[in-house]
């Protein structure tokens, strides 16, 4: 419950959700690839060095982002296995447990002959 607060919390703010949602889209698979550098984020949404300093701090307290140092520059990357993890944890009980589980522990979700999920 209190990852998902801290989670959400660091979402329910404009600057971090455009963050958030820029380094989802710049997204790569691979370790070591993919995310933006934070100039290109700040650039990208105008957010000033210190502001977005500030966000990013906070974002990654709540776990939603990882980052790595390139050269002189820190690439942040969105942590989408703790996106996956909140989306589990707030869909867990979907449809009252008719749609069987949800979870990104689970191998594949159970379905239900007489309730379909949305």
């Amino acid at each position: 419950m209190a990852t998902a607060i801290s989670a959400l919390s660091a979402l329910a703010q404009e600057t971090r959700l455009a963050i958030f949602r820029a380094l989802v889209r710049a997204h790569a698979v691979e370790d070591g690839r993919g995310g933006l550098a934070a100039g290109e984020i700040g650039e990208a949404l105008s957010v000033p060095p210190a502001t977005l300093s500030f966000h990013l701090k906070e974002l990654a307290h709540a776990g939603l982002v990882t980052s790595r140092r390139e050269g002189r520059s820190i690439v942040y990357k969105a942590d989408l296995d703790a996106m996956l993890g909140l989306t589990g944890f707030l869909l867990d009980d979907c449809c009252q447990g008719a749609c069987g589980t949800l979870s990104p522990c689970a191998v594949a979700p159970v379905k239900s002959a007489q309730k379909e999920c949305v």
